[in-house]
C-alpha cells in the first residue's frame, strides 16, 4: 500500500540510487534516549552494523546479527528485502561516525562525531566543510535516476527536535521513537538544555544542536540535479528544514504508514509547517509468519535506514504487497538462521 502518489511529485523509481547515510551522536549516550542498542554504548556500532548487514547480509562490526532478544529485526531487513526487488543501486556514506563498517565500501565525508548537545557543539569549521563535501558528493550522483537517501543514527529524533527547534519550528513533544514508549520528557528536557545559549547565525545553531547525518544529508540533497527523496521518519522533517534554510530548495519526504499512525509524534503536521510533501509505504507485517516481524505493528522501531523509501520503491516498480512481504520473511529466515 502507499499513500499518496509518487507521480504527482515527481518521482520516478525505473531507476534509482539508495544512499545509505551513518553517523552517531553522543546523544544517544544518555541512558533512555533510544533503543537502537542494547545499551547506551554499543548504540554507536548500530549504524555501522546497519550498513553492513543492508549491503551484505552479515555484520562485522557486531558479533551475531542486528536482532533484539525477543527476535525483533533492525529496519535494515525490510529495507534489504525491499530493494532485493528492484534494480536499485544500493551505497553507503559516512558521516561523522564513531565506528565505521569494516567489511563494505563507503564513502567517508569526513565530519566528527555529533556531541552530547546539552553541553558541547561541533566545530563550526567542520560542519561547514562536512556540508560542502555532501554538496559535492550529491552534484556527483546520477541526474538521470531518483536518489533515495536514507539514515542510521541512534539518538537522532532528539537532535532532529532540537534542529527544528533552533530554526523556529514548534517541535517539542512531536518526534516519534524507536520504542512504542516515547520517553518524550527526557527528549524535551535534552532539547531545552541544548537551546541554552544557542548562537544567532545558522551555522553556529546547527553547529550547537544538530548531528553530522541530518547535515549531510541536507547536503547531498542540495547538490543533487535530480529528485531526491528523504526516506525516513520525522527526522527527515528536520533534514528538509536544513536543506529549505541553508540551501532554499526542498525534497519528498517517504516514511512507513507507522510513523504516521504514531499517536505520540506529528509526523505530517511537521512536514506541513516545514512546506514538505509526504509519502509513506505499508506492508502489513501482521500477515508476517514471525512474530520478530510483527512487532512493527505494534509501535516498534517504525522506520529506519530507509524503509519506507524502499517498500515505496519496491512497491512503485509494480511488485505486489504480498510478494514485497515473502521476501521480509525470507530475509527474516536467514537473519534468525545466523543468530
Amino acid at each position: 500500500m502507499i499513500i499518496g502518489n509518487p507521480k504527482e511529485v515527481g518521482l520516478n523509481f525505473d531507476r534509482f540510487n539508495f544512499l545509505l547515510v551513518i553517523g552517531t551522536t553522543d546523544v544517544s549516550l544518555i541512558p533512555g534516549i533510544t533503543v537502537a542498542g542494547a545499551t547506551p554504548e554499543l548504540t554507536h556500532f548500530t549504524p555501522a552494523a546497519d550498513a553492513e548487514y543492508l549491503v551484505k547480509g552479515r555484520c562485522e562490526v557486531i558479533r551475531g546479527v542486528p536482532v533484539t532478544p525477543n527476535g525483533i529485526p533492525t529496519p535494515a531487513l525490510l529495507t534489504r528485502a525491499s530493494l532485493s526487488l528492484t534494480k536499485g543501486i544500493v551505497g553507503v556514506a559516512v558521516s561523522g561516525a564513531r565506528v565505521k563498517p569494516r567489511s563494505i565500501p563507503f564513502i567517508d565525508l569526513g565530519g566528527e562525531p555529533g556531541k552530547d548537545i546539552r553541553k558541547y557543539s561541533m566545530d563550526r569549521q567542520v560542519v561547514r566543510q562536512l556540508l560542502d563535501k555532501a554538496v559535492t558528493l550529491g552534484e556527483a550522483m546520477d541526474v538521470g535516476s531518483t536518489l533515495i537517501l536514507a539514515e542510521s543514527i541512534p539518538g537522532g529524533t532528539t537532535t532532529a527536535m532540537a534542529t527544528l527547534a533552533a530554526l523556529g519550528y514548534n517541535s517539542l513533544g512531536r518526534m516519534s521513537s524507536t520504542s512504542p514508549q516515547n520517553p518524550k520528557s527526557l527528549k524535551e528536557g535534552v532539547v531545552r538544555l541544548a537551546l541554552r545559549d544557542l548562537p544567532q547565525d545558522t551555522l553556529g545553531k546547527l553547529a550547537k544542536v544538530s548531528d553530522p547525518v541530518l547535515l549531510a544529508l541536507a547536503g547531498i540533497a542540495a547538490g543533487f540535479k535530480g529528485k531526491s527523496v528523504l526516506a525516513g521518519g520525522t527526522q527527515m522533517v528536520a533534514a528538509a528544514a536544513v536543506l529549505k534554510e541553508l540551501f532554499g530548495k526542498r525534497a519528498v519526504i517517504a516514511t512507513t504508514k507507522w510513523i504516521l499512525d504514531d499517536k505520540s509524534a506529528d509526523m505530517l503536521g511537521l512536514a506541513s509547517e516545514v512546506g514538505v510533501e509526504v509519502l509513506a509505504s505499508h506492508v502489513d507485517l501482521n500477515r508476517s509468519r514471525y512474530e520478530g516481524l510483527k512487532f512493527y505493528e505494534r509501535g516498534y522501531v517504525k522506520e529506519g535506514v530507509g524503509a519506507g523509501g524502499a517498500m515505496l520503491a519496491a512497491l512503485s516498480s509494480g511488485f505486489k504487497e504480498e510478494e514485497v512481504l515473502n521476501r521480509m520473511d525470507q530475509e527474516y529466515e536467514l537473519l534468525i538462521a545466523k543468530s
